[in-house]
């Protein structure tokens, strides 16, 4: 299971997060970021289409599009500009002109996930997961929906944390990361530590989570065991 720790927020965070996995946003990009995203161990690129609803203020499909052309043959993945209140025709519509791996929703009717696997696979075999909020107690909906995954696919989980012991999910990522530290520095025997050293803590809790390079066998391996599949 890989954690992408959600985008620094400022110096402290992108600095601590070196040699980790990240989930740049282009919703929450910064320009002095650029000069730490090649300390990172892996990006993936997203759009930070969930900060419409928290916002109300939309993402100009174009502008991320053009923002991400330098970055994307350097990155794990690009996400598309995918329409989190329900709106998968838009979703559709934003895939086709602004590129991007498409996300399935628990919004979206169960038939076009076919749909959508025939477009991850044509945008570096990467499709996401996403449930809108609230997220609790829809375990059913993600096992039917990872059920009908191929293997061939690498499924990422949209803040699906709470769900990382279902084994198909390959990837996901924390909003919450460094506001976590700020939980640990409230607990008994911690409030010595600084900001920084609680925000170390829980980037080691999330490194723990974080699978081991294959060897060139290994991955060979792998892939003869999901083409098995």
């Amino acid at each position: 299971m890989r954690v992408y720790l959600a985008s620094p927020g400022n110096q402290l965070h992108a600095h601590l997060v070196q040699k980790q996995p990240v989930l740049m946003s282009f919703g929450a990009w910064k320009p002095f970021l650029a000069q730490y995203m090649p300390t990172w161990d892996r990006v993936l690129i997203d759009s930070g289409a969930f900060s419409e609803i928290n916002s109300g203020v939309a993402i100009d499909g174009a502008a991320y599009r053009d923002w991400y052309q330098p970055y994307k043959d350097r990155v794990d993945a690009v996400a598309g500009l995918d329409n989190i209140s329900g709106d998968w025709r838009q979703s559709l519509k934003n895939y086709e002109r602004f590129g991007g791996f498409p996300t399935f929703h628990d919004t979206d009717p169960p038939e076009l996930l076919p749909d959508l696997i025939d477009i991850a696979r044509e945008r570096g075999h990467w499709i996401g997961l996403g449930l809108k909020p609230p997220r609790e107690g829809k375990e059913d909906f993600i096992r039917r929906t990872l059920d009908r995954m191929p293997h061939d696919l690498h499924v990422h989980g949209w803040a699906l944390r709470r769900y990382r012991h279902l084994g198909r999910l390959d990837s996901m990522d924390s909003t919450n990361w460094w506001r976590d530290a700020m939980k640990i520095r409230t607990m008994p025997l911690m409030d010595h530590l600084s900001y920084g050293e609680a925000l170390e803590i829980i980037i080691k809790r999330y490194a723990r989570w974080q699978p081991p390079e294959l060897t060139e066998q290994e991955e060979q391996i792998s892939l003869f065991d999901k083409e098995a599949n």
